[in-house]
């Protein structure tokens, strides 16, 4: 059974730092890719980084690229958000998701963990 936990959420002033962790089991993590996801109150799920675990490609939505890095520990099975210079508005439900390198879908979900950015 695939799990991925996901934790390291807060409340956050604006400008500030905060490291996300999505530990995933049961996942082949060499042949997998893993992502970010968030969704803020009445707004859609954005993607906004993923990582491919066996080569560390990485991709970025315009909303956070230069401020937020993604990276992956495979000897953990861990993938890490750092964000920094929080705004606002990245105040959200942040997912992480997995799924195997040939899949266009993201199969596996994580709980959520909230970010709050107070200005």
């Amino acid at each position: 059974e695939v799990q991925l936990q996901a934790s390291g959420g807060g409340l956050v002033q604006a400008g500030g730092s905060l490291r996300l962790s999505c530990a995933v089991s049961g996942l082949t993590f060499g042949n997998s890719a893993i992502a970010w996801f968030r969704q803020a109150p009445g707004k859609e799920r954005e993607g906004i980084a993923c990582i491919v675990s066996d080569n560390d490609d990485t991709v970025y939505s315009d909303s956070v690229k230069g401020r937020f890095t993604i990276a992956s520990d495979n000897a953990r099975n861990t993938v890490y958000l750092q964000m920094n210079s929080l705004k606002p508005e990245d105040t959200a439900v942040y997912y992480c998701a997995a799924k195997t390198k040939m899949r266009v879908v993201y199969e596996y979900w994580g709980q959520g963990t909230r970010v709050t950015v107070s200005s």
